[in-house]
């Protein structure tokens, strides 16, 4: 890891060379992505850049580079410490191992029904603020957030709510989910994404968290799990804008209002657009009759947010900004009556 961040510094202190000559207003950003290039994440992100242009009149300039063009997906707060970057658009959860309070507040699974639900309490419910103060710690200030969305439950069985969950084989990834889905009588199953088609083909196991419907679709995972929970009740990621706080706290006012509002409106197309294909997609394969989509009443959404809720708490227990985020984001639930 050394190598490359001396690698990458060289280039970066190339890089400061070549705008030298530039206008003293001109701003030129190095961000990278936790996306690949191709992938329709990534497709958004840089409609992103082009709206940072286009809002600041061409005064602020990003590259968005994919995954791992730099630094590993995990490495990127220290290199934009270190101004080998200068920001980046990522889901916040990787970041876990630094502090547990990244984890917990990326993705407290069983808490959103909608994206707008997170959105609200990232802007108006203390997620900011908390984003703020963990990113603080490592040079970073928080712009703003985006989602894919929820994702949906795929799933072999019926499923119209918790009692349901009772002893299916659930394939999760490890830690916080698969813990959430053993509180609630599941039985979890560590596998990798590539290897979820064919255990729900072979019956290894009986549901699975995947991704949202459309994807779920369009890989053929409803084919062979006809009863998709939509709109799902487990996992919803947190993706965060931010970039250095020295060279965020030197941009003019009106740049720094123009960011956040290209984030904002970056926030909204990819969100919109994303849920406009899962309700094509929903639609479809409801008309075709060949699956049976189930949604799950507030009731049963709020019990299995309780179930999770005993796992927010551990994770809270852990450090703490993790307490910090547990108390704000538990407050908000039970202000918007999404907790008992």
């Amino acid at each position: 890891m050394q190598r490359i961040f001396k690698t990458a510094t060289a280039a970066a202190a190339l890089s400061v060379v070549g705008l030298s000559g530039a206008m003293a207003q001109d701003y030129s950003f190095r961000f990278q992505s936790s996306d690949p290039a191709g992938n329709p994440n990534f497709e958004f992100q840089k409609g992103w850049t082009e709206t940072v242009s286009e809002m600041t009149d061409g005064r602020v300039e990003v590259e968005l580079l994919p995954v791992g063009s730099i630094v590993d997906y995990s490495e990127t707060p220290e290199a934009i410490q270190a101004g080998i970057l200068d920001g980046h658009i990522t889901d916040t959860s990787y970041f876990a191992g630094k502090d547990p309070a990244y984890g917990l507040i990326a993705n407290p699974v069983g808490a959103w029904s909608s994206p707008e639900q997170m959105i609200d309490f990232v802007e108006n419910g203390g997620g900011a603020e908390l984003m703020n103060e963990l990113n603080n710690s490592y040079g970073l200030e928080f712009i703003g957030v985006s989602t894919p969305g929820l994702e949906a439950f795929v799933s072999k069985v019926p499923l119209d709510g918790v009692d349901d969950l009772q002893g299916i084989k659930v394939r999760t990834p490890e830690g916080m989910i698969a813990n959430v889905f053993d509180a609630a009588g599941a039985a979890p199953v560590n596998l990798p994404a590539s290897e979820v088609y064919t255990s729900l083909d072979k019956g290894v196991i009986d549901a699975a968290d995947y991704s949202v419907f459309s994807v779920n679709q369009e890989v053929g995972l409803n084919e062979i799990a006809p009863h998709p929970v939509y709109p799902g009740f487990h996992s919803l990621p947190l993706v965060e804008v931010s970039m250095n706080k020295e060279k965020w706290d030197a941009l003019p006012d009106d740049l720094k209002a123009a960011m956040k509002e290209s984030v904002k409106e970056f926030q909204q197309t990819q969100v919109n657009t994303l849920q406009e294909r899962n309700e094509e997609a929903a639609a479809e394969a409801a008309e075709a009759g060949d699956v049976t989509i189930h949604d799950w009443s507030d009731e049963e959404r709020a019990k299995f947010r309780e179930i999770a809720m005993g796992e927010w708490e551990n994770v809270a227990e852990r450090s703490e900004m993790a307490q910090k985020v547990f108390d704000t984001l538990t407050q908000y639930l039970r202000d918007e009556g999404l907790m008992n």
